[in-house]
Parts: C-alpha cells; structure tokens; sequence
C-alpha cells in the first residue's frame, strides 16, 4: 500500500475527523496511563485525545503527508508525532511506554505480518504495560487491501503469551458504517 500516495490524494476513509467514540470511555475508566504510543497515528486524532487526558504521547506513522496533517491540527499538549515503521522499533523505545493505543494500524497490515507487529508492541511496553486496541472483526476480503478483519480466536494465538486479557467489548461504541465490525480488547503486557 503506497500510503504517502493517499494522503497525497486526500484518499484516506479511514480517517473520520475525531477520536474513536470507545476512547473516551476507555481513558476515563483508567485503561491507558503514563507514556502511550499509537502506531499508524494517521491524523492524530487519537493522540490528541489521549494528550488531552494528561497523558505523554508519541504518534508514529510511516506516512510523512499523515504526519503533516496531524501537526496541522493545534497541539492538544506535548504531543509528538514522529516518522518511523512498526516493524522496525527505535532502540531507545524498547521496554519505555507505559500503554499502546491500536486503532486501524494493525489492520492495515497484511496478515503474514501480524505476529512481527504484535513483537513490536510487546517490545515497545514495559512490563505490566497497556495495550488498548480496536481491531476489525472478521470480514470478506477486499481483493487484498485493507482493511483485514480478524477473528478472536486469530488474536488469541498472537497476543496471548506475550499478553493478557483484562477486558474485552465486542460491540463497542464506534463510527457510523462500522457498527458491529470492531472488538476492543484491553490487554497487558506479560
């Protein structure tokens, strides 16, 4: 997927203008503290929340044009939005945030490459950490674009080991058009 083209374009559905409904509730009942990461930050409407919660923030998406467009946003906080590749993790991050916050990253990855994203989410968290994710149900395939569902038991097999389920909410609060299509699972880092 050629993502510096889409948002070139403007071609990013994904992005619907403001934080994922679910989050607020979540960060309001104390899921996500301290430092948080969200990978594949996009616009940065997540991140603008999560700063706004009092949390220390990084938003790192592989695009440069999503970075432009969240950064044109004004600042919640001391947010900050830094160009990287989830499967390649900077060494001074292993094992310093507290939460990761995954919405829309990790189905935007192909399949085959889930188990070395959820190693980079694992590396990234301390001990004890946070992972507060929104994942795509299982759902037809679109001709080998994302986004790719997932099923609970496929997320079983990559997170648990590394993590543990504290919550999960299979219907949760969400956009228009996506109802019924995304679990929230809270999980930590073992």
């Amino acid at each position: 997927m050629d993502w510096e083209r889409r948002y070139a374009e403007g071609d990013t559905p994904w992005d619907k203008g403001a934080a994922h409904p679910a989050l607020a509730d979540w960060l309001a009942r104390g899921a996500l503290t301290g430092r948080v990461l969200v990978p594949g930050c996009g616009a940065g409407h997540d991140v603008r929340a999560l700063t706004q919660h009092g949390l220390e923030v990084v938003g790192l998406d592989i695009a440069q044009g999503a970075l432009e467009r969240a950064k044109s946003f004004l600042p919640a906080g001391g947010e900050v939005y830094q160009r990287g590749d989830v499967f390649h993790l900077p060494e001074a991050w292993h094992g310093t945030f507290d939460g990761v916050l995954e919405h829309t990253c990790f189905c935007a990855i192909e399949p085959k490459h889930r188990e070395d994203y959820v190693r980079f989410i694992a590396d990234a968290l301390k001990l004890g950490g946070r992972l507060l994710a929104v994942f795509y149900k299982d759902m037809e395939e679109q001709d080998g674009e994302p986004p790719f569902g997932v099923t609970p038991e496929e997320l079983d097999a990559l997170f648990l080991g590394k993590f543990q389920m504290l919550e999960e909410d299979p219907n949760p609060p969400t956009f228009p058009g996506r109802e019924g299509c995304e679990l929230v699972q809270l999980l930590t880092r073992i």
